[in-house]
């Protein structure tokens, strides 16, 4: 417990912060507040004090109080390291991603050998997508860190991040070897396994890892998504409903093994109690953040707005004439992990997996004109840059392919974007029936930094202006490079759907297109069992369990039969 600098303090500080380093040292960090709160009230300039009322605050789960705290000790302090670096853990807990990482990047100015920084910064990034940036981070937090833990960590993530996999298995073992109670690596090591198909293993690092650290409870959202939970899994159910009274549990966590109850639930043929986690999986999420549906609404009217037919017209004027990429797009959880499967065991193609390029250089393009209107010179300009940079990006990570996959369903908000800037790229368009693909949302988990809803009216919303704007792809789009696959007849008849795919691709017929089970990459994307699947059709109206509890999401029932006949 620290002091105040003040040598003058006055007689009443003195005891009182004698009172809260007793208590903190006794591990009664709530009790210790009061104390501390006082003692900021008298010398509310003393960095330290509101420092120290902050990290107690933390400790016990006042997260806004924290962070007021930690703001007030930066204000008088502006160089205060320690101060900013528990900002950020706060700002983290409560979702405020950027503003974390701004605050980390701020401790780490001040301090470059401050390795949990960097290691945390690293794994906001990479939350993000943004792989560039978080890689240097946990190299830094590597370099800095040496032996420690999160020196280890920050190199087994760099690895996992370069997709030197088995370089990152063994860093995460020699890291166990040195620390057999490092939950941490167990979880980091779970999830490298199940990316690989290797669930037995995967699930055995979970329940360690777990069973080391009460407060990773959110690990058994992996756990149970390594294989169907039985009757044979004894008490699961039980010891997952105990594991949300766990002091200190932060929210992300709690979402996660929501999600992990509802899973194991459906599993078992309990709906109703499967559904009443979901939905509080929803609240939890709500509770982080919410979404604008009326502005997403006018975001969609925007990108209609703007990508004219005139402007898809110019395309071949305008775009690159490579055809090396091949863009998988659609809602979440419409199919778009079996069909990158399928599409990359073709032995021309490379796999991408959901690369953010387009969600980063397409909100650049929305944001600098909404007409339609730019100067020519300005347009060619923007796409020619963007062309090479996204080229460099696919031929870094297969360089030797004829076709690279880049599976990030949100694409399907920029495929005028695309087209225009790749008008001989495949633009793959996943469709499945919208209440069930909406159920799925609203039971998977998804990256924090996703503006994006997963339960209610606001998804609902949301999937009917995803419609809107694919209805207006399938207008302005050529056919033959904006290809629709629907999920239910993938799943019914395989084989015709998938040569359809691998000629829209310009490659020729391969028979191991047919076993996407097979496939040996990594796959990390929720999916990553069902990916190791044979192609099955148990998905398909898989509402109708749920209908008696479907709330909101009723109303895509009627809605996706509507819009269904409407496109066939």
């Amino acid at each position: 417990m620290s002091q105040s600098p003040n040598p003058a303090a006055s007689q009443q500080v003195a005891p009182l912060l004698a009172l809260a380093t007793k208590l903190l040292r006794a591990g009664r960090p709530a009790d210790a507040i009061a104390p501390l709160r006082d003692a900021a009230l008298l010398q509310p300039s003393n960095a330290i004090i509101q420092h120290d009322l902050g990290l107690a605050c933390l400790e016990v789960g006042r997260v806004p109080d924290a962070i007021a705290a930690l703001q007030r000790a930066i204000t008088s302090d502006p160089h205060y390291t320690d101060a900013y670096f528990r900002l950020g853990i706060a700002l983290e807990k409560l979702g405020n991603i950027g503003e974390a990482l701004a605050a980390y990047d701020r401790a780490t100015r001040l301090l470059p050998s401050l390795t949990e920084a960097w290691f945390r910064g690293g794994a906001l990034f990479y939350t993000l997508g943004h792989r560039n940036e978080a890689i240097g981070c946990f190299r830094r937090a590597a370099e800095t860190g040496g032996g420690t833990s999160f020196g280890r960590l920050g190199n087994a993530r760099a690895l996992i991040t370069e997709d030197r996999n088995q370089e990152a298995e063994q860093a995460l073992r020699e890291t166990l070897v040195a620390d057999p109670r490092n939950a941490m690596a167990y979880d980091l090591l779970g999830n490298l396994l199940s990316d690989f198909g290797r669930f037995d293993e995967a699930r055995a690092c979970f329940e360690r890892a777990i069973a080391i650290a009460p407060l990773l409870a959110g690990s058994y959202y992996d756990l149970v998504r390594c294989r169907r939970v039985t009757s044979e899994d004894g008490d699961l159910i039980q010891e997952m409903q105990a594991a949300l009274a766990t002091s200190g549990l932060e929210a992300g966590q709690r979402l996660r093994l929501h999600l992990a109850i509802g899973k194991a639930a459906e599993d078992l043929g309990d709906y109703s109690l499967a559904m009443q986690h979901f939905d509080a999986a929803d609240a939890v999420r709500r509770g982080c953040g919410s979404f604008d549906s009326a502005a997403f609404s006018t975001e969609v009217d925007r990108l209609i707005a703007r990508c004219t037919p005139e402007l898809i017209a110019r395309a071949p004027e305008l775009g690159s004439s490579d055809a090396t990429p091949v863009l998988i797009i659609g809602m979440p959880r419409s199919g778009t992990t079996l069909v990158e499967q399928i599409v990359s065991m073709h032995p021309e193609v490379g796999a991408g997996g959901e690369l953010q390029f387009w969600n980063q250089r397409g909100a650049e393009w929305h944001r600098s004109g909404a007409t339609g209107n730019e100067k020519p010179f300005v347009v060619s300009e923007f796409l020619a840059k963007a062309a090479a940079d996204y080229l460099g990006v696919l031929r870094a990570l297969a360089p030797k392919a004829a076709r690279v996959t880049d599976k990030m369903p949100f694409n399907f908000l920029w495929a005028g974007l695309i087209h225009v800037a790749f008008p001989r790229a495949t633009i793959i368009h996943c469709r499945r029936s919208a209440v069930d693909t909406a159920l799925s949302i609203h039971q998977t988990h998804f990256r924090p930094g996703l503006a994006f809803p997963t339960g209610g009216a606001e998804l609902v919303a949301y999937f009917r202006g995803y419609r809107r704007l694919i209805d207006h792809w399938r207008s302005v789009l050529p056919a033959d490079r904006f290809i629709e696959v629907d999920y239910e007849e993938l799943t019914t008849a395989p084989e015709p759907i998938i040569r359809r795919i691998i000629a829209a691709c310009g490659l020729a017929w391969h028979d191991a297109c047919l076993r996407p089970e097979s496939n040996p990459r990594a796959v990390r994307t929720p999916s990553k069992w069902q990916a190791r699947q044979p192609i099955y059709r148990t998905s398909v109206a898989r509402w109708r369990r749920y209908e008696p509890w479907l709330g909101s999401l009723r109303a895509l029932v009627d809605d996706g039969s509507r819009l269904d006949a409407s496109i066939t």
